[in-house]
């Protein structure tokens, strides 16, 4: 028996709509694969291009440290222990320590006096106390007792090498500025220091490591009046350095 035309006609739509169903979904499903690899392809590059970073990425701890008489704020360099001690640290560390540790001022003695400890050795730490025992009648404690201060400002520091070559000595001549008494006028004494140094360890707690970080050690130190240059041997190194009067 032969179908209507119109039976026909309904099959064949029929037909092609589920046609048109099925080839959408696989359309789909093609898309979703596309899009899924696309995914993961993204998440693999950016995978490989922070693994390529993390090289490049690296973190330098710092320690800024504010001078407790003038305020002035710096950043203490870090020593990685991998090269040698530059010697504008170890200038650094001199200037700081012959600052700090030959300065006086009733406020900021004993934070001073413990910053000083965090650059000695156990020989030096020993002495540094009986220098500051009470019962010491040299001791800053009773010699300012009237409420004196005194300030150090380093002139400069020259390194000294010995004859087996070693570069563990340097000379810092500085300058003390001894007040009386609040209005009264400093009294300047030029001082030349004699400083065995080297480096050691980091302190283990965390207050002296703050001060100092890259184990700077003071092995001795003396020091001595130093006679102040004259006038006229100012004006000649001026005119010998080309300055202008």
């Amino acid at each position: 028996m032969k179908p209507e035309p119109e039976l026909e006609a309904y099959l064949r739509e029929a037909v092609s709509w589920d046609t048109d169903r099925v080839e959408r979904i696989n359309r789909a499903a093609r898309i979703a694969w596309l899009s899924a690899l696309a995914g993961w392809f993204c998440a693999v590059a950016s995978a490989s291009a922070l693994a390529m970073l993390l090289p490049l990425k690296s973190v330098e701890p710092f320690v800024v440290r504010v001078d407790n008489s003038t305020g002035i704020v710096d950043v203490v360099p870090v020593y990685a222990g991998s090269t040698g001690i530059d010697e504008a640290i170890t200038r650094y560390f001199l200037t700081h320590y012959v600052t700090v540790c030959e300065r006086f001022n009733p406020v900021t003695a004993e934070s001073d006096y413990e910053e000083c400890g965090a650059f000695h050795s156990t020989q030096r730490n020993a002495a540094w106390y009986a220098l500051w025992n009470r019962n010491n009648p040299a001791s800053p404690l009773n010699v300012h007792r009237d409420g004196s201060t005194v300030r150090a400002q380093v002139v400069s520091v020259s390194f000294l090498r010995r004859s087996s070559g070693i570069q563990d000595l340097a000379q810092v001549r500085y300058v003390k500025s001894e007040r009386q008494g609040a209005g009264a006028i400093e009294k300047q004494t030029h001082w030349i220091a004699t400083v065995q140094y080297g480096y050691a360890s980091p302190p283990r707690d965390p207050r002296s490591r703050g001060w100092n970080p890259l184990g700077f050690r003071v092995l001795e130190m003396g020091s001595e009046p130093e006679a102040p240059p004259s006038s006229q041997t100012v004006a000649a190194n001026s005119i010998a350095a080309g300055a202008v009067p």
